[in-house]
């Protein structure tokens, strides 16, 4: 008789939980939303590319202490609170790490450099970041930035734009990439996976298709990386597709029919880099909160375009006049001579978090992940790493609505 009353009262608090579909004192798993940062890993010194080209114990770190305000009311330079560190460096890299899982950032997304001939800019990920102690509280993946690099670092206005390194890779090469990708990132425990699928996103799908010279030999090449992963205990690769439909690079175009490159390529999902892409920026200090609606306006034409899900985007800011030659005159002549976004507080930072995160709870067949440019893109004005004007402020944004 005792038993029956026992689980008669444990069936009374179960049953109108289950009917809501909710489980007792559990947090709705549907409810947590992983948010995921870019980062851009050019403050290290001597990358052996950048030693060639810039000199030893270069880093981009160098444009930011150059950078000087180019009109009135223009926020520069940025000072990075924790100063100018190197993040090729395991207690950096530890640092950044710690700050970041404290406040809410689940995942890095690092902007990957491979060429024909190598890496670059892989210091700060192989002994920076994979060598920290506390590299298991973070997850990371790779978005394969495969664009041409080109020497404007900085530009000066009205020079020939110098190709440094072709973002094409030969088949052969590719192939050789993926069984690096496999054996000594994808199969790591903190890498991050989608249902079991590691994560792999290509920022320039037209360079990626030139690779192979057809949509056919294309896919052939994503399905044979496929099974390489397979065959390493994964379920295989999660391919994302990361679209723009604004150029921004000197030597970016527009992708032609993305939904049905996705179709028939066979991507798992489609994000965004950064707003800019999809915005655009009429004044010369556009508000946040106009660059806001309009990327908003981009996500729902987003939902109803592309046969996968869309993965959305909140950009902190973008001030690219670091990269311009000081000496330069100002103005929007194209990247980086572009127009910025002001009023990027860091409160209609969190703002925008928050409608980022109702937007999505609100589809209750909508993904649950979400990315923001930037962990460091300084010389972008696009972070969350403090400086010594908002100190902590961005990422406490972060904390706030995620956290």
């Amino acid at each position: 008789m005792k038993r029956t009353i026992v689980l008669a009262a444990i069936a009374s608090l179960l049953i109108p939980s289950l009917l809501s579909g909710q489980v007792p004192n559990k947090k709705n798993s549907a409810e947590k939303i992983t948010v995921a940062a870019y980062y851009f890993p050019n403050y290290h010194t001597n990358d052996p590319r950048n030693i060639r080209n810039k000199g030893a114990g270069w880093s981009e770190w160098e444009l930011v202490k150059a950078a000087k305000p180019r009109f009135p009311g223009h926020d520069q330079p940025k000072v990075p609170l924790w100063g100018y560190t190197d993040e090729k460096d395991p207690k950096v890299m530890a640092q950044k790490i710690e700050t970041a899982s404290k406040y809410g950032v689940d995942c890095f997304i690092f902007d990957w450099y491979m060429y024909e001939d190598g890496p670059f800019l892989n210091r700060c990920l192989d002994e920076g970041f994979l060598k920290a102690k506390n590299v298991d509280k973070i997850k990371f993946v790779f978005m394969w930035a495969n664009h041409d690099w080109v020497d404007i670092h900085p530009y000066t206005r009205g020079a020939a734009q110098k190709l440094l390194y072709t973002g094409v890779v030969s088949p052969k090469r590719f192939e050789e990439i993926g069984d690096e990708l496999v054996s000594n990132y994808f199969t790591k425990s903190n890498y991050w996976k989608i249902n079991g699928k590691a994560y792999f996103s290509v920022y320039d799908i037209q360079k990626f298709i030139e690779n192979f010279g057809s949509l056919e030999a294309t896919k052939a090449a994503m399905e044979r990386l496929n099974v390489k992963a397979i065959k390493a205990g994964l379920k295989g690769i999660h391919w994302n597709l990361v679209a723009w439909g604004k150029p921004i690079l000197p030597v970016e175009k527009v992708p032609a029919n993305i939904p049905e490159l996705i179709k028939k390529l066979g991507f798992n999902s489609v994000t965004s880099y950064v707003w800019v892409h999809h915005v655009d920026l009429p004044e010369r200090q556009t508000d946040f909160n106009i660059a806001r609606d309009q990327y908003f306006a981009y996500w729902d034409k987003a939902k109803t375009e592309y046969p996968v899900p869309y993965y959305p985007n909140v950009s902190m800011g973008w001030d690219p006049s670091p990269r311009c030659d000081q000496k330069s005159e100002w103005g929007n002549f194209g990247y980086p001579f572009t127009n910025t976004i002001g009023n990027n507080t860091p409160e209609n930072f969190r703002k925008a978090l928050q409608m980022t995160k109702d937007k999505l709870l609100a589809d209750p067949d909508g993904p649950r992940i979400m990315n923001i440019n930037c962990w460091n893109e300084w010389t972008e004005g696009s972070y969350l790493e403090p400086d010594t004007k908002n100190k902590f402020g961005y990422l406490e944004a972060v904390k706030s609505v995620f956290n």
